[in-house]
């Protein structure tokens, strides 16, 4: 039961409103969280679902279901009760498959939204504990923290402040500061500070109504989708054309009217591609769902299409290319008495519960755990972007107040106003250190009433992971050109480059930069694309890079973890946010990796393109059937003045042609080592010409069957029927790959047996004559000679069409302006 609970007031103190929620600053028991959820239900929207039953339903509704009932109506007008019948499963079967693909495409994004549920902190138990969002109910204590997405309406109670972006909730551009007692909304954005606070509504229940939701709508569709449906449009127009051209010689030559407007319906419902849309979305969505397991999770289907494309990845150093293990090198003195004294000045200037990287590996490099326990942490202001520091107020086992504070040296030295010889002691200890690939702490203390005194350095060494050179490389071989973008100064940068064998033209990103630090200095563009990394890199300046290497015509990814990476993963056409990142990050970004490290992106890319050659082999197979079947069917009627088949023949034909279709989304298929691009005048160009083949053969059988063996009409039209069925398939074994079609990789078991199977259904019908007329043995042997032999010839057309458009293929970093198409536009 979804029970509403009264909204908290401005007016309400926080000991007011634990007292109406039932709850404490202790936080709840797993046994009063789990009864509240059955009071107020769990913390999310409702969605409208809609029935089983009525969804299936649907697809008996639309313009094409109602030309295969228009067909049905006519079929039983002229007393065609075998047409009937099977018209009748046709309807069905299109159902059926529709519904299956939108359940099977619908269950994948289930599971996707699922892998990016939001995360919260709450206290349960007495213990701080990470959970899922939906599971929070009102008197939860949570934990909010730089880059959190607020997972409900709270009530800050502790902590010195939060800047929280309501920007997607209110439109108000610049972060609010919000203290002890304020409200917080659901779906806004935690910018800096750190605060607990009690949850005051959940779900339905929220101000707004609403929570952020990472996962984009299952229903966006990509630019290559775009296109191919466009040529669906395309197809559609060609078969009502022709099938007007049809009903026009019927007229003349004084054909039954019903009879001719039936078969008409016919052969345009199975010519027109009523399965490319479904088809297309399962084959995103079963390989997204691929890449999930990948330890890669797309947040947009589109983006699929984007990654196989992406040439240029700026990688971020830290967990990326390196293992995010900080480790505590040896410090360096100057106030500190001892290096035991040094550490434990920068532990307490830590926090535990935040689990961040630094503060755990300084926390580690704490001897004695006991020496922290006497301190009690009265205030702690977070790191974030803009200070680039550390700071607790604390007293010690004698009750006597102090400060302590850690963060980037150079701030922590102007912080100490440390000058002349000391500071140039200072600055050659972080240049040593950062030229053998060191990072270092600044630390300082001030005592009640006192000025801050620098304490000393703390070296933080974080190694390459051990796979990354071997995966630069490979990313190389696949045509990605990979640059790190790390935060540390030019000499560890240099450093962990050189290691990592991407090379040691690194730029400061500074140096690059006009005043404004999201705009790129005048001809940078050229200098940008040749570095091979990007040192002492601040967030805002990852979007000027992106900008710049998209005007140069790259397709950019970009690696992301913290909340003002956002700009940044939003500009770049693939945004990445990397294990650990923020919420906000993950929100803004299309691929959100659960593991670390480079190779979880180079696998996803690899994925991709197979995900986007899958979508290319059917376009190009869907195109090419289009044409052979209305082109060479009106033709014949023409020239022949003869149905060359049956209404219930093509409506047979249609059902053996879907069968194998929905397994496409499994097949194997090539991995190109180039990155890969929509290209549309391929895609046609190929498929005419496939087409216009499958037109010349089909017609020279019905040449030979006609005037040669003089067969009567119905042994001809099935004849002409068994022809059309196994080169159709035998064409998707052609248009599936880029190469010799019996070359690597070979059809997938399933896709093969869909085919094998189908193929024996075909043969049985024209043996023993079920709903046509029988034809014997050897005619049947003759068709799959004679599709054989073609085969080969339509396989060495493919090869020589892709061998006379090369020279037109794009080339790395450029862009094809494809016949029909455009520019991919940069970001979105």
């Amino acid at each position: 039961m979804n029970e509403a609970v009264h909204p908290a007031t401005e007016r309400e103190t926080p000991e007011a409103l634990l007292a109406r929620l039932h709850a404490s600053r202790d936080g709840l028991t797993s046994s009063e969280a789990q009864a509240r959820v059955r009071q107020y239900g769990y913390n999310e929207i409702a969605e409208a679902h809609v029935g089983a039953l009525r969804k299936f339903l649907g697809y008996f509704w639309g313009p094409i279901p109602w030309m295969i009932e228009a067909a049905a109506i006519l079929s039983a007008a002229v007393r065609h009760w075998v047409d009937l019948v099977i018209i009748v499963v046709l309807l069905a079967f299109n159902a059926a498959v529709g519904f299956w693909q939108e359940y099977q495409a619908g269950n994948a994004i289930e599971q996707l939204k699922k892998k990016l549920a939001l995360k919260a902190r709450a206290l349960r138990d007495g213990a701080w504990q990470e959970i899922e969002a939906r599971a929070l109910v009102p008197g939860d204590i949570v934990r909010l923290r730089l880059g959190d997405v607020i997972p409900a309406d709270v009530r800050l109670l502790e902590g010195e402040y939060l800047s929280v972006d309501q920007s997607a909730l209110t439109g108000e551009s610049l972060s609010v500061e919000k203290h002890s007692g304020d409200e917080a909304y659901s779906g806004s954005v935690a910018k800096q500070g750190e605060m607990v606070a009690l949850v005051t509504a959940t779900g339905m229940n929220t101000y707004f109504g609403r929570t952020a939701r990472l996962v984009g709508e299952a229903h966006a569709v990509s630019h290559f989708q775009k296109a191919v449906l466009a040529i669906g449009d395309y197809l559609i127009y060609m078969a009502l054309a022709l099938v007007g051209v049809l009903l026009l010689a019927g007229f003349e030559r004084h054909w039954p009217i019903l009879e001719l407007v039936q078969f008409a319906l016919i052969l345009a419902v199975a010519s027109i591609p009523v399965a490319m849309p479904a088809v297309l979305s399962v084959t995103m969505a079963v390989g997204a769902l691929a890449l999930s397991r990948l330890k890669a999770i797309v947040s947009r289907l589109e983006s699929i299409e984007e990654m196989a494309g992406m040439d240029v990845l700026c990688s971020d150093k830290t967990g990326t290319l390196t293992r995010n293990e900080l480790t505590l090198g040896e410090p360096v003195l100057f106030a500190a008495a001892e290096a035991r004294a040094l550490i434990l000045a920068g532990a307490l200037a830590s926090k535990a519960e935040d689990r961040d990287a630094i503060d755990l590996a300084v926390l580690a490099g704490v001897q004695d755990a006991k020496a922290l326990e006497g301190y009690r942490q009265e205030k702690f202001v977070p790191f974030d972007p803009v200070s680039k520091r550390t700071e607790a107020t604390l007293r010690t086992p004698q009750g006597e107040a102090f400060a302590v504070t850690k963060g980037a040296p150079q701030v922590i030295l102007e912080l100490c106003e440390i000058r002349g010889d000391e500071l140039e002691r200072a600055q050659k200890a972080v240049d040593a250190l950062a030229a053998k690939g060191y990072r270092t702490l600044g630390v300082a203390r001030r005592d009640a009433g006192g000025a801050w005194r620098f304490l000393g350095l703390l070296p933080l060494f974080d190694p390459p992971r051990e796979d990354a050179a071997e995966t630069i490389r490979e990313a190389e071989a696949h045509g990605i050109d990979v640059k790190m973008v790390t935060g540390d100064n030019l000499a560890i940068a240099r450093e962990i480059a050189g290691k990592l064998g991407l090379g040691t033209n690194i730029e400061v990103a500074d140096a690059l930069m006009k005043a404004d630090p999201q705009a790129l200095g005048d001809g940078r563009g050229e200098q940008i694309e040749r570095a091979d990394g990007f040192a002492q890199v601040f967030p805002e300046h990852k979007y000027a890079l992106v900008k710049a290497l998209q005007s140069r015509g790259h397709i950019v990814g970009m690696t992301g973890d913290g909340v003002n990476d956002a700009p940044a993963l939003k500009q770049a056409e693939v945004g990445i946010a990397v294990s650990g990142a923020t919420d906000a990050a993950r929100a803004a970004a299309d691929l959100v990796l659960t593991a670390p490290g480079l190779n979880v992106i180079i696998k996803a890319v690899e994925e991709a393109r197979r995900i986007f050659e899958r979508m290319n082999s059917y376009a190009i197979y869907r195109i090419t059937e289009t044409i052979r079947i209305m082109l060479f069917m009106v033709l014949s009627i023409l020239v022949y003045s003869f149905y060359p088949i049956t209404a219930v023949m093509i409506i047979l034909l249609a059902l053996l042609n879907d069968l194998p279709i929905m397994t496409i989304a499994k097949d194997n298929t090539w991995l190109d080592p180039s990155p890969v691009r929509w290209q549309m005048h391929r895609v046609l160009t190929v498929a005419t010409v496939l087409g216009g083949i499958g037109v010349l053969e089909t017609f020279g059988l019905l040449i030979i069957a006609h005037s040669w063996m003089h067969l009567g009409l119905a042994q001809l039209q099935s004849v002409i029927f068994l022809k059309l069925a196994v080169a159709g398939h035998m064409t998707l074994f052609v248009a599936r790959s880029r190469r010799p079609f019996w070359k690597r990789p070979l059809p997938a078991p399933i896709l093969l047996g869909a085919v094998l199977g189908t193929q024996t259904v075909a043969v049985l019908i024209v043996a023993f004559g079920w709903f046509v007329t029988p034809i014997p043995w050897l005619y049947i042997g003759g068709v799959w000679a004679y599709c054989i032999a073609w085969i080969f010839v339509e396989d060495a057309a493919k090869l020589a069409v892709y061998r006379h458009l090369g020279h037109a293929s794009p080339r790395h970093g450029r862009f094809l302006t494809a016949l029909g198409g455009s520019m991919h536009p940069h970001g979105r």
